[in-house]
């Protein structure tokens, strides 16, 4: 199953059936705002041998107008173009943001099932900064990329303790649970209690693991081993990842045919 996600691009339609300008009726506009600009200046010039002072004051006003309407056609023109190629969003609009990029996990060696086989290059995706959503598909692009067939991430309201489900290598059933926790937030026996009790029985697994950032009490971890759970803290979900460590589902299987 494809856990990378992607984003479609819609192609942006070219305009058709656009008519060119006719020369003469450029010529013609051309020649009107000329025409108007000196009858005006014409007129302007009468009026400020009549009234001297009022014209230099007005002048004086008039100057910084012109400076920045001239400093802001450029911008204005390149803005314009900008809009139309696409480049920025319609005015009054907010450009959307862009969606987090998917954790990205090196794909194994041929033969390697839980990364034992060869080191992997780095870097190891850093999952203490991913957002729940994303840590879980992270692990799950780890057990893809180890081996595993049918990897489905099911983690949400209602999965009754199941985050991503899989079938290993050698056919058994995995069943994951991701705890994205801190440093000083460690896995409780009370989380491996809730999830021993519909791991096997609800979900049918055949290993079952708990795969977390943090680190497993040692009551957790005495109930794990007492009920048959695989725990995965922080150091050995890094060693996992770059592929220095094993797999949730056991040491490495190499293929000697």
């Amino acid at each position: 199953m494809p856990i990378r996600r992607t984003r479609g691009v819609t192609p942006r339609p070219r305009a058709t059936g656009a008519a060119p300008r006719s020369p003469l009726l450029a010529l013609a506009l051309a020649g009107a705002v000329i025409g108007a600009a000196v009858l005006l200046f014409v007129r302007f010039a009468h009026w400020a041998g009549s009234h001297p002072a009022s014209a230099v004051l007005l002048a004086l006003l008039a100057l910084p107008v012109l400076y920045v309407l001239f400093r802001a056609m450029p911008r204005a023109r390149e803005l314009r173009r900008a809009a139309r190629a696409g480049m920025i969003p319609p005015a009054g609009e907010e450009a959307a943001p862009e969606p987090a990029p998917a954790p990205q996990i090196p794909s194994a060696p041929a033969g390697a099932h839980d990364g034992l086989t060869a080191v992997l290059p780095p870097p190891a995706p850093d999952f203490t900064a991913l957002d729940p959503d994303g840590f879980e598909a992270a692990v799950a692009a780890l057990c893809e990329r180890d081996g595993c067939q049918e990897v489905e991430v099911v983690g949400g309201a209602g999965d009754l303790g199941a985050d991503v489900l899989a079938t290993a290598p050698d056919g058994r059933r995995v069943v994951v649970q991701c705890k994205q926790y801190g440093p000083e937030h460690k896995v409780g026996s009370q989380d491996l209690q809730r999830f021993g009790g519909t791991c096997w029985t609800v979900h049918g697994a055949q290993l079952a693991a708990v795969v977390t950032t943090s680190e497993f009490t040692a009551p957790a971890l005495e109930y794990a081993e007492t009920c048959g759970i695989r725990c995965v803290d922080g150091t050995a979900l890094a060693a996992w990842a770059e592929g220095s460590g094993a797999a949730p589902w056991g040491p490495a299987m190499l293929d000697t045919a």
